[in-house]
């Protein structure tokens, strides 16, 4: 069950991310071909989170299927677990999506909730973070 290795690594860039602000949900795209379990991971990231700062932090997981393009340029789902061929020319295609495990973006507290001074990056007015990170 790698749910919980990925559950773990995505709790530590989180943390980095958030600078120690309350992080209230995480959004992630993870394609079809990465095999991961959606329901697996949620649960792997409510035990990982349990009795931290992320406790309470929603994860959002956006699901994409597998994509193909054939030499003849036919964009197409894939029909079967691992059926690389095009459905409407038979073709072997190539992989265009389907690969992602992207943390799209982490919702955090309004600046009145954070913990002050722990980033050197500064939160625009949507809360977003820009600039340097702490070390991990």
């Amino acid at each position: 069950m790698h749910e919980v290795a990925l559950s773990e690594q995505l709790a530590q860039v989180v943390r980095r991310a958030a600078c120690g602000r309350k992080v209230v949900s995480v959004h992630l795209k993870i394609g079809a071909l990465r095999q991961v379990i959606p329901e697996t991971l949620t649960y792997a990231w409510i035990f990982t989170t349990a009795n931290t700062a992320l406790e309470h932090a929603r994860l959002e997981i956006e699901w994409v299927p597998g994509q193909l393009r054939c030499p003849e340029g036919h964009e197409s789902l894939m029909q079967g677990e691992f059926d690389v061929h095009c459905p409407v020319c038979g073709t072997v295609s190539r992989i265009i999506g389907g690969e992602e495990f992207t943390v799209v973006d982490i919702e955090v507290a309004a600046r009145e909730e954070a913990a002050p001074g722990q980033c050197a990056g500064h939160p625009d007015e949507e809360g977003q973070q820009h600039g340097s990170f702490p070390p991990p």
